[in-house]
């Protein structure tokens, strides 16, 4: 199947116009066989090189495409860290095209230096275990703090089944959950956009909810006991992916369940043994908001003034990494409207709510799936359930509901 990116692109009822970088989508059995033929109609040409890691080099059916330069990273310890990424800079030795073959880390270490080198880059999934591909957001750590900075965006996706199919099925089921987290996304874009007239997208909101759908049916299929639908989920991550490229920022597709992972990747005190992949990690995020949006939906609050993040509890929960979260913090959206909004729009809020599944529901989905469903199942106490969505909220500068509770009293102690 070809994803036809045009019908996304282009002037929107919005007011905006939504560019695309991406100019096809590929997702088909065997279509890395056509390689040349995709990149000509792309008009891709000149010199190439082609990025590896170990793994993806020597993965069982890989079509190892014509390349100039073959550069193959160690992939053990590899990761989304600024530095590291810099550092393979010279080792690609001025390409016209840099074409990277695997996961999300690799997409990353293609399309930074695209970047910054002013070049295209062309993205051969292995697996479909993120919704990063089509995307043209770089998650990378810059001195300990995740940070999700517009990048480069792939001129050109070929997504092999051959080879997305041949993947540990946990890996799938990592992306499953990181597209079910669009219920807590697009809930937090919803509301934001409600309450503080930030900016919003039925377009854009519409292509998510799309993705969503999609992978829904695809992981009732799976829980049935069906084959994989690997077209399907892979098609579904594309879809996601390309939201980002449209917004020019992560909002359709990333919550206050993503900053588990952002929290998992960070590490701060008592987080030290949190481990997991991304999608691993937003599939337990998903389940913790959408228990917490449930309960919050069977309260009344009142508005608080609002107060900028207490110092000491930020140093407390961040330890060497609070520089950055008070960076991060300057200017809080919490302090661009006013909280009394919430509250009058709360009917409207619960309305919103009930469009996500109970969290029971989710867990067991993943539950059934083999997939992992609890803070334990990626190395977090489950004393620190409590906590965690206050202490993730503070990663990002982001309005979510869960960063809104420190405006709204509910009348608990927290």
């Amino acid at each position: 199947m070809i994803l036809d990116c045009e019908r996304y692109a282009g002037p929107c009822e919005c007011g905006r116009e939504h560019p695309l970088e991406t100019k096809m989508v590929v997702v088909d059995y065997g279509c890395l066989n056509d390689f040349d033929k995709y990149m000509d109609a792309c008009g891709l040409t000149g010199k190439r090189t082609v990025l590896y890691d170990t793994n993806t080099y020597s993965l069982p059916g890989m079509v190892h495409v014509r390349a100039d330069k073959e550069l193959v990273l160690e992939a053990q310890g590899l990761h989304s860290e600024k530095n590291m990424i810099e550092s393979i800079i010279p080792q690609l030795e001025s390409p016209d095209v840099i074409i990277t073959v695997g996961s999300g880390t690799l997409m990353d270490f293609a399309r930074y230096p695209a970047h910054k080198l002013g070049i295209p880059f062309v993205a051969i999934p292995t697996l479909a275990s993120s919704d990063g591909f089509t995307a043209n957001i770089c998650s990378v750590v810059i001195d300990g703090q995740k940070k999700s900075i517009p990048m480069e965006a792939p001129t050109l996706v070929l997504a092999d089944l051959n080879i997305i199919s041949g993947a540990p099925m946990f890996l799938n089921v990592s992306g499953v959950a990181d597209i079910l987290s669009k219920y807590i996304s697009l809930t937090d874009w919803k509301i934001a956009a409600l309450v503080s007239g930030e900016y919003y997208c039925e377009r854009v909101a519409g292509m998510a909810q799309e993705a969503l759908d999609l992978m829904v049916k695809c992981a009732e299929g799976m829980r049935r006991g069906e084959k994989p639908d690997f077209e399907g989920m892979t098609m579904a991550q594309m879809i996601s992916g390309l939201t980002m490229q449209m917004l020019r920022n992560s909002r359709a597709a990333s919550g206050a369940e993503h900053l588990i992972a952002h929290l998992v990747e960070m590490k701060p005190p008592r987080f030290e043994n949190a481990h997991g992949i991304h999608g691993e990690c937003v599939g337990v995020g998903t389940i913790l908001c959408a228990e917490e949006y449930h309960r919050l939906a069977g309260l009344t609050p009142k508005a608080k003034p609002f107060a900028p993040l207490n110092p000491d509890w930020v140093r407390e929960k961040f330890g060497a990494l609070s520089d950055g979260i008070f960076k991060e913090n300057e200017n809080d959206v919490l302090a661009a409207f006013d909280a009394q909004n919430i509250v009058d729009h709360w009917d409207e809020i619960r309305e919103i709510i009930a469009t996500i599944p109970p969290a029971e529901e989710i867990a067991r989905l993943y539950k059934d799936l083999g997939g992992k469903y609890r803070l334990s199942d990626i190395g977090i106490d489950e004393s620190l359930k409590p906590e965690v969505l206050d202490i993730s909220a503070a990663i990002r500068n982001r309005l979510t509901l869960a960063r809104m509770r420190r405006v709204l009293d509910f009348g608990e102690e927290r």
